[in-house]
């Protein structure tokens, strides 16, 4: 007796169809997977046997083997236990629907026959809707995130035998579905708002460009002085998620497990603050199964490096490939998957070690040496792809207490949705979306100055000590500004605004 099962194995956030090939015979009683699986799909024959007679189902006393095809793919997870059992089920002529064909099936199961939730379903049915797969048997936890995928038909089940009660048609159980839109509107409520930020104009003013152009940001200022309450409130700044975008950052979440089962999609950008313990591994990415690191959980949204010169060097080192390329490739041994990693860098530190280098309230207590060793920590080519560096001064008791309307998250949003249109349709035809991903080519064509501001950067770079390497990101940070203003090409006023914001350059030019 044979039977044939279809389900999806993951690599990365691509998709595969893996066929479950139940062959049963005559002979001492034997149950073998091969295909090569892993420790945990070897270890399913436990819970199959128990699940399938915790349901009232007699388990063969036969050979059985299961193959999973193709034999050269590694398969590894428990979501292959429902999709066997279902197999050998069929085999034993228990389930009475004739065609499978169009239908997979994923799951873990429990020793008593409930069906668990698994990581990952919605790359999985993304891929299988593009296979032609018209519907997909899953863990019923799992039937909100499935449910976005439009055109599939998604049957969230409890337990192995709730599943064959419906193959054989004794019971109905809805399609689940989900209202994307109504979705978004109810959980895009924001929790906190710049207007609670008071003083610190030209932060929130920095903050708005780096938001317009994409731009990464690095944030310099004393303790106190709010550079994490500021970052936080970013994302309430940025573009609304696309679906498409959603779609994408899902997908990450799921594989990682940290999606919420109750909304079944991410409508907001992501915010990631890795602690500066955190090794190069968990950053990037990566483990025995690679899975997604900090850098792919930020996708399409903000990763936020608090107190950036305590973080291990080589920490930071591997973020340098990422950011230039938007994605990063984890090899192994049978496989090798990429991830994207296109996210918006805001990094915060103090001047020095005492956090008090230049400030007119207190007196620095560092040495040349440590606040160089300090400094250090930092290197110049990772410095090389953060666009603004901003000053974050203290906030005078006066602003403090101040009662004048501070402008909200929703109005500095405005401006940048305008900026950030007028670079979509400049760039439709060029594959980028925003300023920051400007080539020195693209820069040529995009960002002309005239005389008067040609004059202007010459000054700026004999006079403030400002590197070679600040010129392309002068330029894109002034494109965006000119952006801002809705102006064609870049002014002199674009261009002295955007020359403000390289502190490092004009401070600390010499230690990088």
């Amino acid at each position: 007796m044979i039977s044939n099962i279809k389900t999806i194995s993951l690599n990365g956030i691509d998709g595969n169809l893996i066929e479950v090939q139940t062959d049963i015979s005559g002979g001492l009683p034997n149950f073998e997977i091969v295909g090569l699986p892993d420790t945990s799909v070897k270890e399913s024959k436990e819970r199959i046997k128990s699940a399938i007679k915790n349901s009232n189902i007699e388990f063969p006393s036969r050979r059985i083997i299961i193959n999973l095809a193709p034999a050269s793919t590694k398969k590894e997870g428990s979501k292959y236990d429902l999709p066997i059992a279902i197999g050998i089920l069929k085999a034993l002529n228990e389930i009475l629907e004739e065609s499978l064909e169009n239908t997979i099936f994923i799951g873990e199961l429990s020793l008593d026959g409930k069906i668990n939730r698994i990581n990952g379903i919605l790359p999985m049915c993304i891929e299988a809707k593009n296979l032609g797969i018209r519907r997909v048997i899953l863990p019923k936890t799992n039937e909100r995130e499935a449910a976005v995928v439009n055109g599939l038909e998604v049957i969230g089940v409890k337990n192995l035998k709730e599943t064959v009660e419906y193959l054989n048609k004794q019971i109905n159980i809805e399609n689940a579905k989900i209202d994307i839109i109504e979705m978004f509107n109810r959980t895009n409520k924001e929790e906190v708002d710049f207007s609670e930020v008071k003083g610190q104009e030209n932060v929130r003013r920095a903050l708005e460009i780096a938001a317009a152009g994409g731009h990464n940001c690095l944030l310099i200022g004393p303790p106190g002085a709010g550079k994490t309450m500021i970052a936080k409130r970013i994302p309430t700044i940025l573009p609304d998620l696309t679906f498409e975008e959603a779609l994408e950052v899902t997908k990450i979440h799921s594989i990682s497990g940290i999606l919420n089962n109750d909304i079944g999609i991410v409508t907001k950008r992501p915010f990631r603050s890795p602690h500066h313990t955190i090794s190069p591994t968990s950053m990037i990415g990566g483990g025995k199964i690679p899975k997604p690191g900090e850098i792919s959980l930020a996708h399409n949204g903000v990763l936020f490096l608090d107190e950036l010169p305590e973080f291990n060097r080589n920490t930071l080192e591997v973020l340098r490939g990422p950011l230039e390329d938007g994605n990063v490739t984890i090899s192994r041994l049978y496989s090798k998957v990429t991830y994207p990693s296109n996210f918006m860098l805001i990094a915060s530190m103090n001047p020095c070690p005492c956090g008090y280098y230049g400030s007119i309230e207190k007196e620095c207590q560092c040495s040349k040496v440590s606040i160089d060793r300090y400094l250090n920590r930092i290197s110049g080519p990772l410095l090389d792809r953060i666009d603004l560096h901003v000053e974050v001064k203290p906030v005078k008791y006066e602003k403090l207490n101040s009662e004048n309307r501070i402008e909200n998250s929703k109005q500095i949003k405005e401006r940048v949705n305008s900026a950030r249109r007028i670079q979509y349709l400049r760039y439709k035809d060029v594959n980028i979306f925003s300023n920051s991903e400007l080539t020195p080519k693209m820069i040529e064509k995009y960002c002309i100055l005239n005389y008067e501001c040609k004059k202007i950067l010459e000054i700026a770079f004999n006079k403030l000590g400002l590197s070679a390497r600040a010129y392309t990101r002068i330029l894109k940070v002034a494109r965006t500004i000119a952006d801002l203003d809705n102006e064609r090409n870049i002014q002199k006023q674009h261009l002295a605004e955007a020359i403000q914001y390289r502190s490092l350059d004009r401070k600390y030019g010499d230690k990088f």
